[in-house]
């Protein structure tokens, strides 16, 4: 028996027979011929209950594939199966991360991995990033002010913490210009 998964996190819109692959239609001549079903394991087709009968690591890929694009049910899914994902296997975790492209982060070396923690440092980084960026814009918008003011360029620089060459370059400024 031949089984295909399907690891994406949409609904599997392919043909599920040979007969779906074909355009022949005549009964007098599919009635000479098989028809192949597709055994297929796609996990938005899937129930949670049917995911959690596989004994393997694959179930857990398969309930983060699932849930990867809504992450209030992933992270109940994560919840509600802590201690599996808490020692996944590193390969099921590289799938993980290749198929939903989540940015989870662990070391090379490791043959176990806590994904739980891995999504935790992904979100502190996350944010941490996104307050980098809100003060990176908050030094931006306060340079132009100050400038609009006619505070020299020196000391606007002095009070935001950047260089000189920077604040220049927010203000539309070149390098040469005052």
């Amino acid at each position: 028996m031949t089984v295909t998964i399907y690891f994406g996190s949409d609904e599997w819109t392919g043909p599920r027979s040979l007969f779906d692959m074909m355009e022949v239609k005549d009964p007098r001549i599919l009635a000479c011929m098989d028809n192949y079903h597709l055994r297929l394991i796609a996990p938005a087709q899937m129930s949670d209950e049917e995911i959690m009968k596989f004994r393997s690591s694959l179930r857990e890929v398969l309930l983060f594939i699932k849930h990867s694009k809504n992450p209030e049910n992933l992270n109940w899914i994560l919840k509600d199966n802590e201690q599996r994902f808490r020692e996944m296997e590193r390969r099921a975790v590289d799938v993980i991360e290749v198929i939903t492209n989540t940015g989870l982060k662990y070391e090379e070396s490791e043959m176990k991995i806590d994904v739980c923690e891995a999504i935790q440092k992904m979100r502190e980084e996350s944010e941490r990033q996104g307050e980098l960026n809100g003060e990176l814009k908050k030094a931006q918008e306060d340079a132009r002010n100050f400038y609009n003011l006619g505070v020299d360029i020196e000391t606007i620089a002095k009070g935001v913490g950047y260089a000189v060459d920077v604040v220049k370059g927010w203000i539309g400024l070149s390098p040469d210009m005052q």
